[in-house]
């Protein structure tokens, strides 16, 4: 498991959850942040620090946002979902 950037961060970017990553897993991927589902150690630092409130924990990502579960996955290269 790992967490997710949703869509409320699109286009937004505020990068405040990169700066307390402990293992820089938060990559710009064009118009919104993704987490490397690999590297993330789920160490919920980010998640406070998002202005937008768009990170979940994968198993917590609402509904209408699992399209941000294959997005990061497929940014990665993990095509998994």
């Amino acid at each position: 498991m790992t967490y997710v950037i949703t869509s409320p961060c699109t286009d937004v970017k505020d990068r405040s959850c990169v700066d307390v990553c402990p293992v820089d897993c938060i990559h710009d991927s064009g118009s919104q942040m993704v987490i490397d589902p690999v590297e993330c150690i789920d160490c919920g630092a980010c998640v406070p620090e998002c202005p937008v409130e768009a990170i979940f924990f994968e198993t917590d990502v609402p509904d209408g946002e699992r399209e941000s579960v294959a997005r990061a996955e497929s940014f990665f290269g993990q095509g998994n979902g």
